[in-house]
């Protein structure tokens, strides 16, 4: 495997230049050289890249030498097949084991039904439903747009609900606290988190929400004994409303105490992630970039 030493970060204006990068974006082609973005977890750069045979494309990793001015221009380069994909691409900052150990603790705190241990473990036990979602991203760019994303969102989203729904004493907290584990997991299937990030064709077809409630159908099918119908109406209907409003990519707009907490612990969470964002990338007591989920600028 490529053991990538150096990032963008680190690059100073200089010749001699030799790092591997991501294609993200491909401008144009001309005669010869293509116009494209490379880029790894520390950022990007425009590059001029020569054209040998049409064999670049976008998500291929690439070992360039060149020199960097203002944009960079590669000399000559080599497809690399063998990486860790989180080199180059941005990665949550926190062990991923250590977001889904805690995951686990509210789920062993809050969920204690058979129903609700059996809905959890069918995704959950599930290797490979699990395997993709500790490399889900939160969104392509809206917020937690990172691999791991999804599970921070997830545990934030739950943490949140979980407080909310004690201060307020919601009356069915497992259900609400279980909705809020669930109500992403179809993100799973709606991004391709292979590089660059962007959306699947069932992605772009249904969108997580639709998702979602399919997974759960299809995890209720299996045992349809087993679940109540209000456990599960609750449930898909969490998942239904937790946008909140019909503008917002809700088919229906929330009518249940425990959708109106997860509405308002997914919007704080994401919300918060992108001033977050917008902090790490902006010096204090100056105007942070216009970002379009905010609509605004923020002084920070």
């Amino acid at each position: 495997m490529d053991t990538k030493q150096t990032f963008l970060e680190d690059l100073k204006s200089r010749d001699n230049i030799k790092l591997s990068l991501m294609v993200m974006k491909i401008i144009f082609r001309e005669t010869d050289k293509l116009i494209c973005i490379l880029a790894d977890r520390t950022g990007e750069i425009k590059a001029s890249v020569p054209l040998k045979d049409g064999d670049i494309k976008q998500g291929m990793v690439i070992q360039i030498n060149g020199s960097k001015n203002v944009n960079l221009e590669v000399k000559s380069y080599k497809i690399i097949r063998d990486y860790n994909i989180s080199d180059y691409l941005p990665t949550v900052k926190r062990p991923i084991e250590d977001i889904m150990n805690e995951i686990e603790l509210y789920t062993n705190k809050y969920v204690l039904s058979k129903e609700g241990r059996a809905l959890n473990d069918y995704f959950f036990k599930d290797e490979e439903f699990l395997e993709k979602f500790k490399k889900g991203i939160g969104g392509v760019s809206m917020h937690h747009n990172y691999i791991g994303g999804l599970a921070e969102h997830t545990l934030n989203v739950m943490k949140i609900t979980a407080k909310l729904s004690e201060k307020y004493k919601c009356r069915r907290m497992e259900v609400a606290v279980l909705a809020a584990k669930l109500h992403d997991i179809g993100k799973v299937y709606e991004y391709d988190c292979n590089g660059p990030f962007k959306y699947t064709m069932r992605g772009q077809m249904e969108g997580h929400i639709v998702i979602g409630v399919e997974l759960v159908d299809r995890a209720v099918r299996e045992n349809l004994n087993l679940y109540p119908e209000d456990f599960v109406n609750r449930i898909k209907g969490c998942i239904v409303q937790h946008h909140g409003k019909l503008e917002f990519g809700s088919p229906r707009e929330m009518n249940m105490e425990e959708s109106f907490i997860i509405n308002y612990a997914d919007s704080i969470d994401a919300t918060m992630n992108k001033i977050s964002q917008l902090k790490e990338k902006t010096e204090p007591d100056t105007w942070s970039e216009f970002d379009r989920r905010i609509e605004r600028k923020l002084y920070l």
